[in-house]
């Protein structure tokens, strides 16, 4: 499993109309990406503290080749949709640019289900 996470800086006063685009734009620019596993947008429980968007994808390959898809490029803007803030684009209504990090899983427990 391969994670990415983009933590966004968003004004208060911004926060909720970036919710919308975000989400919409999630929704549009990543049904159907090869590999990818899961994505979502976490609010933060602190005003001090970014938004995070998290792809979990099942290889370092399948997150190469999202950055290489047009999904990608209209997720960011740079495609026939043009999201602009969807999949990890500037947010719109940030302090600055998205901080992406990613991560492989060492250890994962899930719950009894």
């Amino acid at each position: 499993m391969y994670i990415v996470m983009n933590r966004l800086e968003i004004e208060a006063d911004q926060a909720e109309a970036f919710e919308q685009r975000f989400s919409a734009n999630m929704t549009s620019t990543l049904a159907g990406v090869p590999g990818l596993v899961r994505s979502a947008l976490l609010r933060p429980n602190r005003d001090e503290d970014p938004y995070v968007a998290v792809m979990e994808f099942d290889s370092e390959a399948s997150f190469q080749g999202w950055l290489q898809s047009d999904a990608f490029r209209a997720a960011h803007g740079h495609g026939p949709r043009g999201g602009g803030d969807g999949g990890g684009g500037d947010g719109g209504g940030t302090g600055g640019p998205p901080s992406v990090s990613s991560y492989e899983i060492v250890t994962e427990v899930t719950g009894a289900g």
